[in-house]
């Protein structure tokens, strides 16, 4: 049974959250203040982490830069509705996914079920399971990416677009694709959360020792790793 951390201070909304999300057959934690949920994400183990921003002693950006400074469990930020400055800036910090509040828990359901099911999933061959350019791999079924045989510290998110740039094999992939196989949703028209994770990624990939590879931009299309 896969667990389920909500971390939100509104107990009202997070007691029906995870009312919904047992009925779906996820184990519950709900913890409401940061440092509970820092405190939980320390003695269990989680497997994606539904985290607000609004909160009051340790706000939500605050719970996820220390999230991201000891794991890169899966994080789905909770918004207010239209807070766009919220949404990159949590997506910078490394967040997977955000959704606006109120939000419906049919809805949350389905991304927690998207980004696991992409963390989770295992290629049914050897070439589809361990993908490589130069000194970069990627093996996909046990979810590990180095460099020069030294492992990459990447979050979920990140690691499934590097996957779908390494598939292409120096082809552009459009950022639709991206958004597809990486949060598994469609990409909306003023979307821009892909953009932001691979700007992330290349923030990651460039500071690794004598990194020669490039994630470049086609304009008005997508992306593409080429040498």
């Amino acid at each position: 049974m896969l667990h389920i951390l909500l971390i939100d201070d509104d107990v009202s909304l997070s007691g029906m959250l995870g009312e919904y999300l047992e009925g779906e057959g996820f184990q519950i934690s709900i913890r409401n203040s940061g440092q509970a949920g820092l405190d939980t994400l320390k003695s269990e183990s989680i497997d994606l982490v539904v985290l607000d921003i609004m909160m009051p002693a340790m706000d939500g950006m605050t719970v996820l830069r220390h999230i991201r400074q000891q794991s890169e469990v899966p994080v789905i930020m909770l918004t207010a509705r239209g807070d766009n400055i919220d949404r990159v800036v949590g997506l910078e910090m490394g967040a997977d996914d955000y959704l606006s509040k109120p939000c419906y828990p049919r809805e949350l359901s389905a991304r927690i079920k998207a980004i696991l099911r992409r963390s989770s999933s295992k290629s049914s061959t050897d070439d589809e399971s361990n993908l490589s350019l130069g000194y970069l791999s990627l093996e996909q079924e046990k979810r590990i990416a180095s460099w020069k045989k030294q492992p990459i510290e990447l979050t979920a998110t990140e690691f499934n677009l590097l996957g779908a740039l390494l598939i292409a094999d120096g082809n552009v992939v459009s950022k639709s694709d991206l958004s597809e196989s990486a949060l598994g949703k469609p990409m909306g028209p003023y979307d821009r959360s892909i953009d932001v994770h691979i700007s992330h990624l290349r923030q990651k990939l460039s500071l690794l020792p004598d990194f020669n590879l490039q994630i470049s931009t086609v304009r008005g299309i997508g992306y593409r790793l080429s040498t």
